[in-house]
């Protein structure tokens, strides 16, 4: 495979301007441009970058994507393994901005930010009750999931002084957490924690894999924090949990549907922070992209092995 011809699909201006990324990639061999769904525009692609999927990219015969996501859910994988479609990922990439987003909703609910920030828009001055404020200093929490964004969650909760365990596949130790449980002693791992957060990628084993049991599982002073996939929880049961008192909030980036329906009861509960799956998002994201594309041009080019191949 050659790459002649690189394009970045209009669709991750949902994320960054895709002028950005074609300037950013101006040094690379191939002719880079920004296309959209045009089949002709798209035939003269070897390769394209894109937030979204689109059926046309096959039909064009595009021979590598590149998701600027970590995510590939949304991808055909096994369409693309018939067809020999290369795709590759952008993982390994959001460890510092989605550790730091996570780490700033677990502040705001222990330190009282989002009550304090709704008060602003009122005009009121109310202080909190003298035992709703707490600290996160030795506050324990279970990241679940201990990939790049599990990682990065817990080196930032071990920096201000949280007890961390997590949650993986296998028990093998991680940097900066004290201990690791297997996947098969999720609720025995989340019994204990203040905060439980879900850094795991959509796949057939995580879908739903917080549910009913798992947020009864949980401390009624506990929080569940979200910043994988909206899937990867159950929705009904989360909402239930909030309203008998199960837990005591949550902090959420993803959600089944997105955007988070009009309707949805989790927009008007106190002790829920709604953000629109914008966790990873920085004025670096780009670059980031840049450099994973840019290598990967190079090792086609090379014929070596690409990075971040998902299939």
């Amino acid at each position: 495979m050659r790459v002649s011809h690189l394009g970045i699909h209009e669709s991750v201006g949902a994320v960054f301007p895709p002028e950005r990324l074609r300037d950013a990639l101006s040094s690379v061999d191939p002719r880079v441009v920004v296309v959209g769904d045009d089949a002709d525009e798209l035939a003269e692609c070897d390769a394209i970058v894109t937030f979204a999927y689109r059926d046309e990219f096959l039909d064009a015969g595009v021979r590598w994507i590149h998701s600027i996501q970590a995510g590939y859910d949304r991808f055909p994988l096994d369409e693309f393994e018939s067809e020999g479609v290369v795709l590759t990922n952008s993982t390994g990439i959001h460890d510092t901005s989605v550790g730091e987003t996570a780490l700033g909703m677990m502040l705001s609910l222990a330190r009282r930010l989002h009550v304090y920030a709704r008060q602003q828009t009122e005009r009121e001055w109310n202080r909190p009750e003298w035992d709703e404020a707490f600290t996160l200093r030795d506050e324990p929490l279970c990241v679940v999931g201990l990939g790049t964004l599990g990682q990065g969650i817990a080196e930032r909760a071990d920096a201000v002084g949280m007890r961390v365990a997590g949650v993986r596949r296998s028990a093998e130790p991680v940097p900066h957490v004290d201990e690791v449980f297997a996947a098969a002693d999720l609720r025995e791992a989340i019994a204990d924690a203040r905060f439980v957060a879900l850094a795991t990628p959509l796949t057939d084993e995580t879908r739903g894999l917080m549910g009913e049991a798992e947020f009864a599982a949980m401390r009624e002073d506990a929080y569940f924090v979200n910043v994988a996939r909206g899937k990867c929880a159950d929705e009904s049961a989360l909402v239930a949990a909030l309203r008998e008192g199960d837990i005591a909030g949550a902090a959420l980036d993803v959600f089944e549907e997105e955007p988070l329906p009009d309707d949805s009861p989790l927009w008007e509960m106190d002790e829920v922070l709604v953000t629109p799956h914008a966790a990873a998002a920085e004025i670096d994201y780009y670059r980031h992209i840049a450099g994973l594309v840019r290598e990967n041009v190079q090792h086609v080019d090379a014929d070596g092995e690409l990075v971040n191949r998902v299939v």
